[in-house]
């Protein structure tokens, strides 16, 4: 960016402008495996910094057709979609202040860490259920434009499912409120003769005259973050008086491509009181099938699993896993993986998949008869199980996340791959497709994987760990992808059920929904944003050549 620009900018914005060497290299990445350098990271000091940010953009956009904003909380997005080589809005260290909980209603910014939001919900047995796998590194920013999910979305749903409101700036530069309105309320926004008025009459014909194919295209699974959530928008077929029309379905997910979120209100719900957990060891996947049906009918709240492969790495890799959790962190873990160890060094077979089904109730007795009952259900087909006590709960969840943490990272030579790393499907298809997908790997020796994730959705992640600089790798991504996405596809499934398209994934949405879908999808982005402004190539206008040409080289 010329000098004359920033010098513009520092006249219009209270905050903080950065172009030094180490901001853009910080800035040049995510969690994902890309690079991007940006020309400037600002950060904004408040709501009329942003809106002077969209505005400054929108009057320069003729003259520099680069110029774009791509809203940034933690970083921690795995697909590519907080990097930008234009201009970085940052809401880390301005949009942080101490979340409200008002009843079961949470107000929250952008830039709250959800380690310190939860904090302020627990205060009032409180919680906000769609946490991710990231809960100590993510920011509400990605949860409210990922539409996160996590260990309890089987129970509890998406993140889509608790937004109340939004507060959000549009590509005219102005602040908006989003939230479910009436059929009167939505005709009197669609008579207003402003942008606000255009956006709603425009988005509202637009699904009036497909609606039948939108409903028709959404995912018959139980967790997606692939596209634009048109079919939730409006459901036409509710009895007079109770349809409702909701923008925040729209945004929620966006991943920042359709406005800028400054603020939302969460729902939240209550902890229960007890718990219990049953592990189950498979040293075959062959009853998986059998098991996941016995398993759902008892409604657990969380259904997660990891393999032999998750375990062997923590264990090769267990000094960087240590180092990573600290020292008390790092004595839990020793503790969690002792039997891992054990079976390692005495030349015992580790299980193929770990499963761990939760439990949870206000009332103990309902959570015991569950586990009887699983146990019973289960004993034909002859999986080892194990109940948990309370202190070894913590140990197995230590396990599930942390590996999967431990995974985000460099270790050694090599680097995580995150990129068929959220496909979803039903359940009941687990154990044909999960095989299917591991031998399209398994042809490709340079890649390491592990195959971990939450059974009871049927979304899975599998995450290579790679030498990056390898040429092979590089060629082999788009290929594998390709493959994956093609089975995805012939399964009816979602090609991410949580970590969103960014530069990794869109290239790949008309693959899963069709040229008519995906061109929906675009009429949306320019309704909306016209001038393309707001974090190109994500969901829309997706190249996978651009996306080849910045995998990182080192990190």
């Amino acid at each position: 960016m010329d000098d004359k620009l920033i010098e513009e900018l520092r006249h219009l914005i209270k905050g903080d402008i950065l172009y030094d060497d180490k901001t853009l290299s910080d800035y040049s990445h995510d969690a994902s495996l890309f690079e991007v350098k940006p020309q400037v990271v600002v950060f904004p000091k408040d709501d009329e910094d942003v809106k002077a940010l969209v505005k400054f953009v929108n009057d320069n956009k003729k003259n520099k057709p680069t110029l774009s904003l791509t809203a940034r909380a933690a970083g921690t997005d795995m697909g590519g979609g907080s990097i930008n080589e234009s201009i970085i809005v940052a809401f880390g260290k301005y949009f942080n202040h101490t979340p409200v909980v008002n009843g079961n209603i949470a107000t929250t910014q952008p830039g709250v860490f959800y380690r310190d939001f939860e904090k302020e919900t627990l205060k009032t047995n409180l919680i906000f259920p769609s946490y991710p796998a990231s809960r100590e590194l993510c920011a509400m920013g990605g949860i409210f434009n990922n539409n996160t999910g996590g260990e309890k979305s089987l129970q509890y749903g998406k993140t889509e499912n608790y937004v109340r409101r939004m507060k959000v700036v549009l590509s005219d530069g102005n602040i908006y409120e989003l939230k479910p309105l009436s059929e009167k309320e939505l005709k009197q926004k669609m008579a207003q003769i402003d942008f606000e008025g255009e956006i709603y009459r425009k988005i509202y014909e637009l699904i009036t005259h497909n609606y039948d194919l939108l409903q028709k295209a959404k995912p018959k699974v139980s967790k997606n973050s692939a596209g634009y959530f048109l079919w939730n928008v409006w459901e036409k077929n509710l009895p007079a008086g109770r349809q409702v029309f909701d923008l925040t379905k729209l945004f929620v997910g966006a991943q920042g491509t359709l406005g800028i979120f400054l603020e939302g209100d969460l729902e939240l719900v209550p902890i229960h009181q007890h718990r219990d957990m049953l592990i189950i060891f498979l040293h075959d996947i062959s009853h998986l099938g059998e098991i996941i049906k016995e398993v759902l009918p008892l409604e657990p709240e969380s259904f997660e699993s990891y393999d032999d492969n998750t375990l062997k790495l923590a264990l090769r890799y267990f000094p960087e896993f240590a180092k990573q959790l600290g020292f008390l962190g790092s004595i839990e873990a020793g503790i969690a993986f002792l039997p891992a160890f054990f079976d390692l060094f005495t030349g015992r077979s580790l299980p193929k998949l770990v499963l761990q089904v939760d439990f949870t109730s206000d009332d103990l007795e309902i959570v015991k008869k569950k586990v009887a009952t699983l146990r019973e259900k289960l004993k034909p087909l002859h999986p080892q199980t194990q109940t948990a006590l309370e202190n070894q709960e913590k140990r197995y969840w230590l396990v599930r996340r942390e590996s999967f943490n431990l995974l985000r990272k460099k270790i050694r030579d090599k680097h995580t791959a995150p990129f068929i790393d959220d496909f979803v499907i039903k359940p009941e298809y687990i154990a044909e497709v999960v095989p299917k997908v591991t031998d399209i790997l398994k042809k490709h020796p340079e890649f390491i994987f592990t195959v971990a994730g939450h059974v009871g959705d049927g979304n899975f992640h599998i995450i290579p760990l790679v030498d990056i600089n390898n040429p092979s790798v590089r060629t082999a991504i788009p290929q594998i992808s390709d493959q994956v996405y093609e089975i995805i596809a012939k399964y009816h499934g979602s090609i991410t059920g949580e970590h969103n398209d960014g530069l990794i994934r869109t290239p790949y949405l008309k693959q899963m929904y069709g040229e008519k879908i995906v061109e929906l999808f675009e009429e949306t982005k320019k309704i909306f944003d016209p001038q393309n402004i707001f974090n190109p190539r994500k969901k829309v206008a997706g190249d996978l050549d651009y996306a080849m040409k910045h995998i990182r080289t080192s990190w």
